[in-house]
């Protein structure tokens, strides 16, 4: 069974279009990743997925709800965690749960908020100010206010943005667990990490969706090559093959560089004569995430200039 379901979305703002006919189908109890540039549509696509915006063209259904007639019972069944933390700052956690709890109508309100702290292990923080906790304290009392009505779809819009390695370690693990349980999520994020971790991702970029699938998928559909260059002077390499027939991309890892493109053959005549005349090693390498996520980016032009 498909949650997400829809078709041909597009939405307008004036007389730019932020999301171009895009479609997408998300099963129970995956985590979908959603990936782009800044301004790509990505926050616009989720709200109208999630009912708090109507789509100018384009049908669907989410949680077998209509996205157009239906938005409102989709909004009780979808958590729904925005990029910028949304609380009050002068309530405690448990004070907030209490909040959420009573606009969900849920009863009784006590026994709801204890069982939350609990599961996301805020118990001992419960009486802590929301606003003088880090960024990965506020992370997780943001999940618990999603999650604590039982949601069937959640929805996350760069959820781990300004936290540290552990907590974004951390909430990815909560995130497979309640995934195990049936819950479906999709996140948006620039971290290819995090989209390593989903278990499809769709590529929106100003608007329009260029790519879905597994990581692997997606990686091999890019159809790209890449080259490692090793040795010395790789800086005064890295000029010299910028513009080279074949080579898309150029950048430098640690003592390494990695050059890619779409033509091989144009690529590898290329990366070989640059190897040769400047003394370094080039071995064919394995094209990462990173890699096609830069060639999409390099490929799509602005919809907002």
């Amino acid at each position: 069974m498909n949650v997400i379901d829809v078709h041909g979305l597009v939405k307008r703002f004036g007389d730019k279009t932020v999301v171009d006919h895009v479609s997408m189908t998300v099963p129970r109890g995956e985590i979908s990743g959603f990936l782009g540039p800044n301004g790509s549509g990505k926050t616009t696509t989720i709200r109208v997925m999630c009912g708090l915006l109507t789509p100018d063209e384009g049908d669907g259904e989410v949680l077998g709800y209509n996205i157009r007639s239906q938005s409102d019972l989709i909004k009780r069944e979808v958590g729904y965690m925005t990029q910028r933390f949304s609380f009050y700052e002068d309530l405690t956690i448990e004070e907030n749960l209490e909040f959420v709890a009573r606009l969900y109508c849920m009863s009784p309100v006590g026994a709801h908020v204890r069982d939350t702290l609990e599961d996301l292990g805020l118990s001992s923080r419960r009486n802590q100010l929301a606003g003088t906790l880090s960024g990965g304290w506020k992370q997780r009392l943001a999940l618990a206010a999603c999650i604590m009505h039982k949601p069937k779809l959640l929805l996350l819009d760069e959820p781990t943005a300004g936290v540290d390695p552990k907590a974004r370690r951390d909430f990815w693990d909560e995130i497979h667990h309640l995934a195990a349980n049936g819950l479906t999520v999709l996140v948006s994020t620039h971290y290819m990490d995090e989209a390593e971790r989903c278990h499809r991702i769709h590529y929106i970029s100003y608007g329009k969706l260029l790519a879905s699938g597994t990581v692997g998928e997606v990686i091999d559909n890019a159809a790209l090559t890449t080259f490692v260059l090793e040795g010395k002077d790789l800086a005064e390499a890295a000029i010299a093959l910028a513009g080279m027939d074949g080579v898309d991309q150029v950048a430098p890892f640690g003592t390494s560089l990695h050059v890619v493109g779409t033509d091989r053959k144009a690529l590898a005549a290329s990366v070989a004569e640059i190897a040769k005349t400047a003394g370094i090693t080039a071995t064919e390498g394995t094209t990462s995430l990173e890699d096609v996520f830069i060639q999409f980016m390099g490929k799509s032009s602005d919809n907002m200039s």
